[in-house]
């Protein structure tokens, strides 16, 4: 038999072997985990601490809305008809009337303009000569139509109001009517008819028009069967049903809703500056009612607008949006000429009195026409900027000072905006911000997170009106195109104490007038998604007004960038990290919050939203609109550790919600049972 001694040293090998082989196996599994699993790990550290964060500002992110590719006319202003007064054409008569036409055939009509308007702003108006009569005209009768923009979307159930202004030299048998795209089948159709007597000056019609049917590529048909000449101008139809009955296509302002804008930037860009100045935009022919806008031809974009979006509808819609307004105006510069300082006043003129119809008193020179325009009280304008684009130009700089003495003197609060970049030097000029615009490849806009970093933090806050990723990497609006937006997002929401503002340009593109390209929201006449760039700020939506947490990345992170925000929802109070991985592998980012007592508060998951595709140069179409779009599920997390994957090529968004720290603690009862109290 063993003794003792041998035993215990047996019984010790034994042990040691065990523990030697279980090493081993332990060992092996790591490496056969880590075969399987090969994604690099980084760290992202938050601090949470109270008073730890510093305040974002509440104006942050926005939106740009310029009138670019159709992107007011045909699209947001939901008026139906183009050319609406004939003005387009030019003012020689006899002028091109497109894209009205004949309706069927030519013979028994003869249409031409001429200068018999009663609107002394656009005098150009239509003449039929309708040479037939109801037992020689066709049985639809003659006329002319109106396509729209590509198409009118009518849609069965809805209603439309259609206005016109007529004059006759005999009674009138007008019908009007809202037809399939080649006249084929009527949606709707109602009959206007008057005796000579009350036509034979200019008299406005109204009609609203119920579709029995939907087509998205309708027209409007103006005919008669009645011999006679007739004069027709200021042909409008309109949606009944429009966003609170101001004239928005519902859908298109649904989607601006959605990012949450704290600002709108309008009307340009460089509409605002025209090629030439005698093609720039100019405020006070927008204002006042529609039939006595004369409309513009855009020769940047190269395209007429009738101006139904004009200077009180830009500021009726940022206060629907409920974003600040900030109002761009022409300082006496376009693309090719400029007016010298020594002539500028008539244009600062011009921007005082704009200031004045937003805020002035309803008894103001142009207070009044606000309030005869139905807003009694004034709209809000703390933002305007002066001119676009033109830092350098030869009248620049003096024109600027002329322009900021004279606004500052009138409104003092009225804060400044410089078309000056001053990020890198400071301004040789005054203001409250500077204009910041990029437009680059995916990778160089990714690597412009850093852009702000060393920008001095004194003097005037940045204003990053316009960015977008352009080029090959953007192709129509790809996935790689919007990461380089997000990492520069996340960027300019790290520096935002010396970024107060931002915003994506174009906002819209109708696609049958692309101007420009990429662009956030793609439409037509009855359709519309939003393109990656789009998703990307809606990610962005909770940052303005929430506080800035200091996070670390650590770790093999050069394509990486993250940031952590925190901000109160419903009386709750969440953490929400960001975080865009620019490269092809999938990496695990382990969370580690920090600054909160476990004895008073803990987080927990909530949601992961994630955007991603299986190629980077994916898109959104009419055909698949949803194809690269945010997905959005439960963040599920162990009780003290967070570890999420990174998709290759993805923006992802993680929402952690912080509660009250349930304490199992000690309480004396009879049973001497421990009880669990929340603090």
């Amino acid at each position: 038999m063993m003794d003792m001694e041998s035993w215990k040293l047996l019984r010790s090998i034994c042990i040691l072997s065990f523990l030697l082989g279980s090493c081993f196996v332990y060992q092996s599994l790591r490496v056969v985990d880590a075969q399987e699993d090969p994604k690099p790990a980084v760290t992202l550290q938050v601090d949470a601490s109270n008073g730890a964060g510093r305040p974002i500002p509440e104006t942050l992110f926005g939106i740009f809305f310029e009138e670019i590719n159709h992107a007011g006319a045909g699209g947001l202003w939901a008026e139906l008809v183009s050319n609406r007064g004939f003005e387009a054409g030019g003012q020689n008569i006899p002028s091109n009337i497109w894209p009205w036409s004949i309706v069927g055939d030519h013979s028994p009509i003869y249409v031409a303009t001429d200068r018999s308007s009663c609107f002394e702003r656009n005098k150009i108006a239509l003449r039929m000569d309708v040479l037939c009569d109801s037992q020689g005209c066709p049985s639809g009768g003659v006329g002319v139509y109106n396509p729209g923009y590509w198409g009118m979307n009518i849609q069965e159930g809805k209603k439309y109001k259609v206005a016109l202004y007529v004059r006759s030299t005999g009674d009138i048998d007008l019908s009007v009517s809202l037809t399939s795209s080649n006249g084929s089948r009527t949606l709707a159709s109602e009959k206007i008819t008057a005796s000579a007597s009350d036509v034979s000056k200019w008299t406005k019609k109204e009609v609203t028009l119920e579709a029995k049917g939907t087509d998205p590529s309708a027209r409007l048909q103006l005919t008669t069967t009645k011999k006679g000449s007739i004069w027709i101008d200021q042909v409008s139809a309109m949606p009944v049903d429009t966003y609170k009955g101001h004239g928005f296509r519902n859908d298109l302002f649904q989607m601006m809703v959605d990012i949450k804008p704290r600002f709108i930037r309008f009307p340009g860009g460089c509409f605002v500056e025209g090629e030439w100045l005698s093609n720039a935009l100019r405020w006070k022919e927008t204002v006042g009612p529609w039939e006595e806008r004369p409309g513009h031809f855009g020769d940047v974009w190269k395209y007429w607008t009738d101006d139904g979006l004009g200077h009180y509808e830009f500021f009726q819609l940022a206060e629907d949006i409920g974003a600040a307004p900030i109002w761009v105006f022409n300082n006496g510069i376009s693309h090719n000429d400029e007016v010298e300082t020594a002539s500028i006043m008539p244009f600062v003129q011009e921007a005082l009195d704009g200031i004045e119809f937003a805020r002035g008193d309803a008894n103001s020179t142009w207070g009044s026409v606000r309030a005869k325009m139905g807003r009694q009280g004034p709209f809000e304008l703390k933002y305007v900027a002066i001119g676009n684009e033109d830092c350098g130009k030869t009248y620049y700089r003096g024109n600027y000072i002329v322009f900021y003495d004279a606004i500052k003197k009138a409104y003092p609060d009225i804060k400044i905006i410089s078309n000056c970049d001053g990020s890198s030097h400071p301004l040789d000029h005054p203001a409250d911000y500077y204009d910041f615009h990029i437009y680059t490849s995916a990778s160089n806009l990714f690597s412009m997170y850093h852009q702000f970093d060393r920008t001095s933090r004194n003097g005037p806050k940045a204003f990053v009106s316009e960015y977008a990723v352009t080029g090959k990497d953007a192709g129509t609006g790809s996935l790689l195109a919007s990461l380089g937006e997000a990492a520069f997002l996340i960027g300019l929401e790290k520096n935002s104490d010396v970024v107060e503002m931002a915003s994506y340009a174009p906002l819209f593109v109708n696609t049958n007038d692309r101007r420009w390209n990429p662009d956030a929201i793609v439409f037509n006449s009855s359709h519309l998604y939003g393109t990656p760039s789009y998703w990307v700020q809606r990610f962005f939506a909770e940052s303005s007004g929430a506080t800035l947490l200091t996070s670390t990345l650590k770790g093999n992170s050069s394509s990486l960038v993250a940031s952590a925000i925190s901000w109160k929802n419903n009386g709750k109070d969440y953490i929400r990290l960001k975080a865009v991985n620019f490269g092809a592998t999938s990496v695990n980012m382990k969370v580690l919050v920090t600054g909160l007592d476990p004895n008073v508060m803990k987080v927990s998951g909530s949601k992961k939203t994630v955007l991603t595709s299986t190629n980077v140069m994916d898109e959104n179409s009419f055909s698949q609109p949803e194809k690269v779009v945010p997905h959005e599920s439960l963040l599920e997390m162990a009780e003290e550790d967070l570890t999420v994957v990174l998709p290759p090529h993805s923006f992802s968004s993680f929402d952690l919600l912080k509660e009250s720290a349930k304490i199992t603690m000690p309480i004396s009862d009879s049973s001497s049972h421990q009880k669990t109290t929340t603090l």
